[in-house]
C-alpha cells in the first residue's frame, strides 16, 4: 500500500513538473501576422498566405523551447478547412471581400505535407479529440506516401513536378524521425536514400534536385548554398565530417554572403538559430545587428519573425559595431 501511494506521489509530482515547464517555455505571440481566422501571413499584415511559411515559423518556435499552442491550435484550425480532396493544399490570397481564397498551387507538395502532419503531431490531445484533424493527417499521410519514389528511395515534389528535392526531403525525414509511430529501420532506410541521392563526392557537396539540369547551374546562396547546411537545422545524422566541424566550415565560407543576404532577399533567420543551437552566438548576435533595421518590411517573413523571437526569449542582443561581423 506504502509504494502505491508513493508511486501515485510521485505520478502526481511529474505532472505538476510537466506543467510547470509547459508554462515556462515563452509563448510564441504573432501579433500582425495571424488574423482572427487564424491564417498566418508571409509579412506583417499581409495579404497572402502560405501554409508552408506558417508551419516552418511555428515549427522553428516549437524546436527552440517556445510555447506555440495557441497560435499553432489556431492556424490548424483554419487550414484544415482548406485541405483539397488529394489531401494537398494551395496558397491563399485575401481577396475584396476580407475573405482567403485559393490562389496558387503549393510550391511543393511533399515538404508541405510534413510539416502540416508534424504540426499536428505537436498537439497530440487535440489530434486525438478532433475528428477533422485527424482525418486530415490521414489523408495527409496516403497523399504523401504517394508522392514516394521507390528506384530513388525518396519523395517526388508532386504527382506533377516527378523530381527530389534535397530539403524536401529532409523535412520529410525530420516528420519521420519525430513522429511515435515510424519504425527506427524506416526512418533510418530514408536517410541512407537520401545521402546516396544527393551527395556527390566528388564535387563534396550536396545536390539540390534529382534534376540533371541543377547540376550545371551556377550556385547561388539559395537553394544552392542554404541546402548545405540545412541538414543541421533537421539533425540530418548523415553527414560527410561531424557535426561541429561542417557548420564551422560553411559559415567560414557563407557567412558574410548571409549577413547580407537581406539587402536583396530575405534575411535567413532560420540561420540565426541554427548558429545559437550551434554555441555560435556572435553569429546570431551579429544576424541581429544586420537584420533588425528591415525588422516588419517587405523583405521580414514570418519565419524571421519567429527567429527573432526565439532570439529575444534566450536574451541575445544585437552585436555593437565594433564587432567583426563580415568575415
Amino acid at each position: 500500500m506504502i509504494i502505491k501511494h508513493t508511486l501515485q506521489s510521485l505520478l502526481v509530482v511529474g505532472l505538476m513538473l510537466q506543467s510547470a515547464l509547459a508554462c515556462a517555455r515563452p509563448a510564441l505571440e504573432l501579433e500582425g501576422y495571424q488574423s482572427e481566422s487564424g491564417a498566418i501571413t508571409i509579412l506583417l499584415k499581409g495579404d497572402t498566405a502560405d501554409p508552408y511559411f506558417a508551419m516552418q515559423a511555428l515549427l522553428l518556435a516549437h524546436d527552440n523551447g517556445m510555447d506555440i499552442s495557441v497560435p499553432a491550435e489556431k492556424f490548424a484550425n483554419w487550414l484544415v478547412g482548406y485541405q483539397k480532396p488529394d489531401g494537398t493544399f494551395d496558397r491563399f490570397c485575401l481577396g475584396a471581400n476580407r475573405a482567403w481564397t485559393s490562389c496558387k498551387t503549393a510550391d511543393a507538395d511533399d515538404s508541405l505535407l510534413a510539416l502540416w502532419m508534424r504540426l499536428l503531431e505537436t498537439m497530440p490531445q487535440q489530434l486525438s479529440r478532433n475528428p477533422a484533424w485527424m482525418k486530415s493527417y490521414i489523408i495527409s499521410k496516403r497523399s504523401l506516401d504517394h508522392l514516394y519514389q521507390p528506384s530513388r528511395g525518396v519523395y517526388m515534389v508532386s504527382p506533377v513536378y516527378l523530381h527530389g528535392l534535397f530539403m524536401d526531403n529532409l523535412e520529410v525525414w525530420s516528420l519521420k524521425a519525430h513522429s511515435k509511430d515510424s519504425r527506427p529501420a524506416e526512418v533510418d532506410k530514408l536517410a541512407k536514400d537520401i545521402y546516396r541521392t544527393f551527395w556527390q563526392a566528388a564535387n563534396k557537396s550536396f545536390l539540390i534536385s534529382t534534376q540533371l539540369e541543377q547540376q550545371t547551374q551556377k550556385p547561388q546562396f539559395y537553394p544552392d548554398l542554404v541546402a548545405q547546411i540545412f541538414p543541421l537545422l533537421v539533425d540530418f545524422p548523415l553527414l560527410p565530417q561531424n557535426t561541429k566541424p561542417y557548420y564551422t566550415n560553411w559559415m567560414r565560407m557563407h557567412r558574410a554572403k548571409w549577413l547580407k543576404h537581406g539587402e536583396a532577399d530575405y534575411p535567413w533567420g532560420l540561420l540565426a538559430v541554427l548558429a545559437l543551437r550551434q554555441g555560435d552566438e556572435p553569429s546570431a548576435r551579429c544576424w541581429l545587428r544586420e537584420t533588425s533595421s528591415m525588422r516588419h518590411s517587405s523583405r521580414w517573413a514570418v519565419t524571421d519573425e519567429a527567429a527573432f523571437l526565439i532570439l529575444a526569449s534566450r536574451r541575445i542582443q544585437a552585436a555593437d559595431q565594433t564587432a567583426n561581423c563580415q568575415s
